[in-house]
Parts: C-alpha cells; sequence; structure tokens
C-alpha cells in the first residue's frame, strides 16, 4: 500500500489520519500538540485550508479538509 495520498478531485473533501513513528504517546504533552494546531492554523491563513474537523489522539490524528484557493489538495498539506 502506497504512503502517498492520493488527491483526484481538487475541490473534493478529504479524509488523512497521520501517525507518530512507532505509535508513540507524544502527544500527550501539551507541547507537541500544539505543534499540530499551529501548523493547521498556518494552513488554513496561508495555503487555503478549509477544515471541517479534525482531532488529536495520544498518538495520531485525523483531519478532514478540503481546498478552498483552488491549490491542489497535496500541496496545501
Amino acid at each position: 500500500m502506497s504512503r502517498n495520498y492520493k488527491f483526484h478531485n481538487p475541490e473534493g473533501l478529504y479524509f488523512v489520519s497521520f501517525a507518530v513513528v512507532e505509535w508513540l504517546d507524544v502527544f500527550t504533552r501539551n507541547l507537541y500538540k500544539d505543534i499540530i494546531v499551529d501548523s493547521l492554523i498556518f494552513c488554513q491563513q496561508k495555503k487555503g485550508m478549509e477544515i471541517i474537523a479534525w482531532c488529536i489522539m495520544t498518538n495520531h490524528a485525523h483531519l478532514i479538509f478540503r481546498s478552498v484557493k483552488g491549490e491542489k489538495p497535496q500541496l496545501i498539506l
């Protein structure tokens, strides 16, 4: 199975999920959660990402998003 996301519809709504290497529980510390949140805010403000829903677990995260500025989805992650 490929580890690269494939986006076939530039206007589509997409679900992505990513995990920490070896599923370590690093997001139990606010410092690391804040890095993820800051990155999502940057993508919203500078890259045209509209976030529909997101969830940070202790060792992985889920995100439902779409592109709102006509940018290819793979270029805003």
